[in-house]
């Protein structure tokens, strides 16, 4: 009898020449981004390497092919890649060899005899004006095709703003009537979403490698999205953050705050109201992220950004945790009056800690002060206290 090819991540690894230690440290890194302890890493390590890889496909619509080309612009062969890229990758119009009627019939064939089993990866918002001619595919509009691919699917995830929300596509007027996956595909048994404009391949990675380790989906906000990478805002984690609490703001770019790295809240930054981690895990091999090479968050990861975030240039009419309508100036002058009175009142408290540590000292070491009379006796002195009021 002929053995079954392993279709385990073990064989992957081993014919891509990944070292035992890289593959640990990747397994260590997904362990870290999704909040787990590191005890986790042995866990995740053990199920990747042992267990079947799940059965994708890919879909392509309204997009520009960015979330692919997020993928396929690694620098070296890592672990991460073996993962994302041959995951039994059955269908993907961009990277696969075959073509044409050849192409469909492979997707046709995953779904058919993989039902209730595949993931199906979204790209692309999906049209629906003039019933969905705007994009089709081996004469089937992009929404047939994916109502006929997502409705069987063990799990959909969107990947990009695109398909997330329907992101650029979307954008008033939105001529095309471009819809997210959600709404253009409702009843979906499992959907995450993946918003970002491409999407983080780190974050990617990790929820494929949370699903393979523990059988199930990680948990998700009210938009779908993993809470591990979106349950707190950009703000929350900047490596300007700092400079926002001290009222310490670039005016304009290239002036002296934007050389030093000020907060970029004046200039457009959408930080405060943006949930993603891209401060934790950067970008191309976390190399930088925008805020760090002194662009401001445009908020490409929240719904309707285009529209809802423009002018990308401009400051919000509010900053959280001040109220609607603040006026920025006016809260860095408040920002810098608070830091100025905190540490004046830090200086006065410890400038009375060392008076009444000196007075202490010196107290425990002068002689008796003789004007305050001599030292009270004991009870049993042979001297009895003067009664009070009696004169000595």
């Amino acid at each position: 009898m002929r053995a079954e090819p392993d279709a385990t991540l073990r064989h992957e690894l081993q014919a891509r020449g990944i070292s035992r230690r890289d593959f640990m440290g990747f397994c260590s890194g997904v362990a870290a981004l999704l909040g787990l302890p590191g005890s986790a890493t042995a866990q995740i390590a053990q199920a990747l390497e042992t267990k079947a890889k799940p059965v994708l496909v890919w879909l392509e619509f309204q997009d520009c092919a960015g979330n692919s080309e997020s993928f396929l612009r690694a620098s070296k062969p890592t672990a991460a890649d073996v993962i994302l890229d041959l995951l039994s990758v059955d269908y993907h119009e961009t990277i696969m060899a075959a073509a044409g009627h050849r192409a469909e019939a492979a997707l046709a064939g995953a779904v058919r005899d993989h039902k209730g089993a595949y993931i199906v990866v979204v790209e692309g918002s999906i049209p629906t004006g003039a019933d969905g001619a705007y994009c089709t595919i081996g004469g089937k509009s992009a929404l047939q095709i994916a109502r006929e691919v997502c409705r069987d699917a063990l799990a959909v995830i969107s990947v990009g703003t695109c398909a997330a929300f329907g992101g650029l596509p979307a954008a008033s007027p939105n001529p095309t009537s471009a819809l997210g996956v959600a709404e253009a595909v409702p009843g979906i048994r499992t959907l995450i979403n993946l918003p970002a404009c491409p999407v983080n391949a780190e974050n990617l990675t990790a929820v494929i490698a949370y699903f393979i380790t523990f059988g199930k989906w990680p948990a998700t906000d009210g938009l779908n999205r993993p809470l591990f990478a979106y349950g707190k805002t950009i703000h929350d984690a900047c490596t300007r953050r700092a400079h926002f609490d001290a009222g310490q703001y670039v005016e304009q770019f290239g002036d002296a705050g934007h050389r030093i790295g000020y907060c970029l809240y004046k200039v457009g930054c959408k930080g405060p109201v943006t949930y993603q981690n891209c401060p934790n895990i950067g970008w191309n091999e976390n190399t930088n992220w925008p805020i760090g090479c002194g662009h401001p968050c445009i908020g490409c990861a929240e719904p309707y950004f285009w529209d809802r975030m423009s002018p990308f240039y401009a400051h919000l009419t509010g900053v959280p945790g001040f109220g609607a309508a603040a006026d920025i100036d006016k809260i860095g002058l408040y920002a810098t009056g608070a830091v100025a009175a905190a540490f004046t009142a830090h200086g006065l408290v410890q400038l009375g800690r060392r008076t009444y540590d000196r007075r202490k000292q010196a107290g425990a070491t002068a002689p008796p002060d003789q004007t305050s009379g001599p030292p009270a006796e004991s009870p049993s002195s042979s001297k009895a206290a003067p009664a009070k009021g009696d004169r000595p």
